[in-house]
């Protein structure tokens, strides 16, 4: 199994810091240079490999990590996102419901990726708390999880759990995914919201 990080801003360096920390390798790309990023990632690890984009795309699973309106711009490097799973970590805030057509953000992006599997995942935490070490007092930090492809969203479940989170599934995007998106000037309820699950 292959992974890439599409977008290497804060979110995608806290990503890629989860990978390294891990000892998975993981490909990262921006529309850049990748040489224009290459010493970021070599301070975060070994693992984390700068790439094109056309060449990142062809992991079997991509993290989104671009700003929303910037999705399509991903969505157009293939022509079929077929076999794919995408995670979407995007977010919507300050793009009207309108503007969305009064779907859930995460089904506009499933849209854009035709024939790809989508995982609304890891977006509901600041960078700053992404990119930490999810063991915490011999818990795991909880990343939230929504997807309408049960088995996509129990693969991304497996891989969040290598990556030492704890995920929690909350259903399809139209029910769980809701309280995890933004739209326009309203965040999910569970935005934000820094939980650790004991075991």
């Amino acid at each position: 199994m292959s992974y890439a990080i599409i977008g290497f801003g804060n979110i995608g360096q806290a990503l890629a810091k989860a990978f390294a920390r891990s000892g998975i390798e993981v490909s990262v790309a921006t529309t850049r240079d990748p040489e224009s990023y290459a010493s970021a990632a070599a301070a975060i690890g070994p693992e984390v490999i700068p790439k094109k984009l056309t060449e990142a795309v062809k992991a079997d699973v991509i993290f989104l990590a671009v700003r929303y309106e910037s999705h399509q711009d991903v969505a157009r490097t293939l022509p079929t996102w077929k076999g794919k799973t995408i995670i979407d970590v995007t977010n919507a805030y300050g793009v009207s419901p309108e503007e969305l057509g009064g779907q859930p953000s995460s089904d506009v992006v499933a849209q854009a990726f035709t024939g790809g599997m989508l995982v609304k995942g890891f977006n509901h935490l600041a960078s700053a708390v992404l990119g930490q070490d999810p063991h915490i007092q011999g818990g795991r930090r909880v990343v939230f999880l929504a997807s309408d492809e049960k088995g996509a969203e129990d693969e991304v479940g497996l891989l969040a759990e290598r990556l030492g989170f704890s995920p929690i599934k909350l259903g399809g995007l139209s029910e769980g995914g809701q309280l995890v998106q933004a739209r326009g000037n309203s965040w999910g309820k569970l935005i934000f919201k820094d939980l650790v699950k004991f075991e």
